[in-house]
């Protein structure tokens, strides 16, 4: 059986999460989230927690049953906590600036680069060189963080470009002169 799927999703106070037919619906004091479901994947509500099951022991249903507890999880997160992607800018010149909802971007290139995220999603800078990008749909921020981080990664050599801040870059040696 999955470790994964088989473990309870306790459910905090005021999230309310619903299922019609296969779209699972978790609401929370920070937003609304919606996630389809496989049909073969069962879920039992109580009050307090959300037990997944699957129906029989086929490698098909073992990988949708971990997968599925895990979605449901990310929104109960999601909704009472929320998610975060810190990122960092490294680089002389290489600097970032707030604009309306979104944010420029100045990384070397002939020209900036700017992004506007979706509406659920919120950048916002911590002075020129961090970047935080928040929300409460887990998949989102993710993505949006690695679209920013793609503008310029980090190259092996000098470690210049945008990381995330957990993310330890593998430094090359440069050339070295013969003798």
């Amino acid at each position: 059986m999955s470790r994964i799927g088989k473990m309870p999703i306790s459910i905090p106070k005021g999230v309310k999460i619903t299922r019609v037919d296969n779209v699972v619906t978790v609401e929370g004091p920070k937003g609304k989230l919606s996630e389809l479901i496989h049909h073969s994947i069962q879920t039992e509500m109580t009050e307090t927690e959300v037990i997944v099951k699957r129906p029989s022991d086929i490698k098909y249903y073992r990988s949708l049953h971990g997968l599925s507890r895990a979605l449901i999880a990310n929104m109960v997160t999601g909704v009472t906590e929320g998610f975060k992607r810190n990122l960092e800018i490294i680089g002389v010149g290489y600097r970032a600036e707030k604009i309306g909802k979104g944010a420029t971007f100045h990384l070397g290139y002939s020209h900036p680069i700017t992004i506007i995220p979706p509406d659920e999603i919120k950048i916002e800078l911590d002075g020129a060189n961090k970047v935080e990008v928040s929300g409460i749909n887990k998949q989102i921020v993710g993505q949006v963080a690695a679209e920013i981080r793609s503008f310029r990664p980090p190259e092996p050599y000098k470690g210049k470009g945008i990381k995330y801040a957990d993310e330890q870059i593998r430094r090359k040696a440069g050339k070295t002169v013969g003798a």
